[in-house]
């Protein structure tokens, strides 16, 4: 998004606004009509959020385009998908504090890296991290996305995930990120069939060249999975028959708490 200022006869090029200008002011307005209880104009919106009224106007109108806002015969409003976006932050936070304990017992145990993640699209969305100077150095990061047909906690997620779900990640194909990738559909799923029978899922250089981790599933009160967690590190130090155990009691203690039962 950019402002012009036109100058007589105006050869010069217009000045751009910066991105990280147009982000804060959208965050302004967000954060002005969040203060209110009921609708905004636009032009109380524009004074409250120190911003040009048309300014405003083009901000609004993004956003309104985005379902971050609503526009009424009153005024603005915030839109659905702000509040989809704080139920799901307030979800991922309340998951966040659950297993915070269960996570640091696991890495106190294995030192390897040790990961919480959710489902997002067609991809795991990392929502903790818990690593220490013995872990092997990953790209993970809080907040981060890796493939999920392609990643142990992708891998365990998915084979507890619905046909519809699993059905939209084979659709969307199953690109390749090593030699180890899984993009054969058949073997796709026969994997995925495997690992909801074991109770565990293994990757071993699917994603990354000489990285391998451990994931188990975690499920809410409905029995419909929420999480994964894994234990992840040097594709040689990482093995199931060491670290299974211990990743299905963790799993296992987190569902219980996740669903309400101690």
């Amino acid at each position: 998004m950019m402002e012009t200022t036109v100058e007589a006869p105006a050869p010069p090029a217009a000045p751009k606004v910066t991105s990280l200008r147009t982000v804060d002011r959208a965050f302004q307005i967000l954060s002005t009509i969040a203060a209110d209880d009921g609708c905004v104009t636009l032009a109380d919106l524009s004074s409250r959020a120190g911003v040009p009224r048309p300014t405003g106007l083009r901000i609004a109108r993004a956003l309104v385009g985005l379902g971050a806002l609503e526009r009424t015969s009153e005024g603005y409003r915030l839109g659905p998908r702000i509040f989809e976006l704080g139920l799901r932050a307030h979800a991922h936070s309340h998951l966040r504090e659950l297993a915070l304990p269960i996570m640091s017992d696991l890495y106190r145990w294995t030192h390897g890296t040790v990961h919480l993640a959710v489902l997002e699209g067609s991809s795991t969305l990392i929502v903790e991290k818990i690593a220490g100077p013995r872990s092997m150095a990953l790209g993970s990061k809080v907040g981060g996305r890796g493939p999920a047909h392609c990643t142990g906690l992708g891998k365990a997620l998915l084979a507890n995930s619905s046909v519809e779900t699993v059905g939209r990640i084979v659709d969307g194909g199953l690109p390749r990120h090593t030699s180890r990738t899984i993009t054969n559909v058949p073997a796709f799923r026969t994997e995925l069939s495997r690992v909801r029978h074991v109770g565990l899922a293994q990757e071993s250089g699917e994603s990354t060249e000489g990285v391998a981790c451990v994931a188990a599933p975690v499920f809410d009160a409905d029995r419909q999975v929420v999480a994964a967690v894994s234990i992840a590190g040097a594709a040689e130090d990482v093995h199931v028959e060491k670290l299974g155990p211990a990743l299905r009691e963790a799993a296992g203690v987190l569902t219980r708490l996740v669903s309400g039962r101690r």
